[in-house]
């Protein structure tokens, strides 16, 4: 049964929350290796606690990456600089490193796709898109027509709201925010569609001492006022769905949040894998996006699903949609292409996944053909899959990010003959 009448929320984090300081330093190293090296394998494993960054993991190059130099510019970046930053800092911190070399068995399969080898099957003559995938799994997609950017509702509010807390910091608008931050929102939905907003959760860090004033109840009525002012009430001013005089504000709920980041909480790569993706509103695999590069399945057919996605709603073929894509570990054509669009659809399911399956090559080094994947780090100054490890993976709309193109909407519509 379809629920129609509901409470749905997603929460996002600003890039200093631990576990996204993790997904930066694992995308940053990243970055510099394709920037330098464009088939660089990288698997890159970050985590970080009180003083100290650990990087560990399997890395394919011919060229040398000063990994230590790119954690510590991560670090500072992100504002973490000694005591403004909450105690933990770029310059003092133990920076770690535990680097082996990719697997040679799984090299093998991911090099030259096994199935190449199978005299019955169907390989393109194309030997360039022969690599297999670099490990099994299945991975998600989804879009709806909710927001301009077909994301759900709350997921794309809590994105919003985070990225906000963390402009206004470095903005420096009020002097008193340090990096770790949360955000949350609540949507209540009637008929199936996003009505009002019930409930805004933000946690920010903040300095012991805030415009002067040490009494901590004083602190929290200041914090309180300045986040429903220059964070919540900006974000909301784009969309039709607003707060009103019910919906609940809760500011830092815990009462005073001054101890945070990796001093307050150990942070890991691959933990806030809900917040990268759709807030919980759709399923997923598993898998994490950052420190991997694009021959890891994880990453790249988590993208080309969402471009699917995206496109068969934009195409107006379904109000809300999601694919799932299933690989085998050196095998280069998916074990499996699914399409629901949860009664949504114009045509129906099994038709719309054979019409995908016909539209898109969905072979992994065909997605890095389609994307660039390799060469995105260098034509964009060194940084852009650092720029996603924080503040979501898909529906950004602050920087060009290819698998968000509706690029085959008219085409699926006319497969369709919709």
């Amino acid at each position: 049964m379809t629920l129609k009448n509901f409470l749905f929320t997603s929460e996002s984090v600003t890039e200093g929350h631990p576990d996204k300081v993790c997904d930066q330093i694992s995308d940053a190293i990243l970055d510099e290796f394709l920037t330098k090296d464009s088939k660089s394998r990288v698997a890159a494993e970050t985590t970080v606690t009180t003083g100290m960054a650990l990087v560990c993991g399997e890395i394919t190059s011919n060229c040398y990456v000063d990994i230590p130099t790119v954690v510590r510019n991560t670090i500072k970046s992100i504002g973490y600089n000694g005591e403004e930053g909450g105690g933990f800092d770029y310059k003092t911190c133990a920076v770690l490193t535990s680097i082996d070399e990719q697997s040679t068995d799984i090299a093998g399969g991911v090099n030259k796709a096994l199935e190449t080898r199978n005299d019955n099957a169907d390989v393109s003559k194309d030997e360039t898109l022969d690599i297999g995938a670099g490990d099994q799994g299945i991975m998600f997609g989804y879009a709806c027509d909710e927001t301009p950017e077909l994301m759900p509702l709350p997921i794309a509010l809590a994105h919003k709201l985070a990225y906000k807390l963390a402009e206004i910091r470095k903005q420096r608008r009020v002097n008193y925010l340090r990096p770790d931050g949360k955000s949350q929102v609540t949507v209540e939905y009637v008929d199936g569609k996003p009505k009002r907003i019930d409930t805004i959760v933000i946690s920010t860090q903040h300095d012991p001492i805030v415009n002067g004033v040490e009494d901590n109840q004083k602190i929290q009525e200041i914090i309180r006022k300045d986040m429903i002012e220059l964070v919540i009430k900006p974000v909301f001013e784009g969309y039709e769905v607003k707060p009103d005089e019910t919906t609940k504000y809760l500011i830092n709920p815990s009462g005073r949040f001054v101890i945070g980041g990796p001093q307050g909480d150990a942070g890991l790569t691959g933990r806030k894998i809900i917040v990268d993706t759709y807030g919980g509103y759709s399923r997923h695999g598993g898998g994490a996006f950052s420190g991997k590069d694009p021959t890891k399945v994880d990453r790249s057919a988590a993208y080309a699903a969402r471009w699917v996605a995206k496109n068969i709603v934009k195409a107006g073929l379904a109000q809300k949609c999601e694919i799932e894509l299933a690989y085998a570990i050196g095998q280069a054509q998916p074990v499996s292409v699914l399409v629901d669009t949860f009664d949504t659809g114009k045509i129906n399911d099994e038709e719309l996944s054979k019409i995908v399956v016909e539209a898109f090559d969905l072979r992994p080094a065909a997605i890095i053909r389609e994307f660039d994947l390799r060469n995105l780090p260098a034509k964009n100054g060194g940084k852009f899959y650092q720029k996603l490890a924080a503040y979501g993976h898909v529906g950004r709309e602050d920087f060009f990010v290819p698998w968000e193109q509706t690029n085959m909407a008219e085409e699926l519509a006319k497969k369709a003959n919709v």
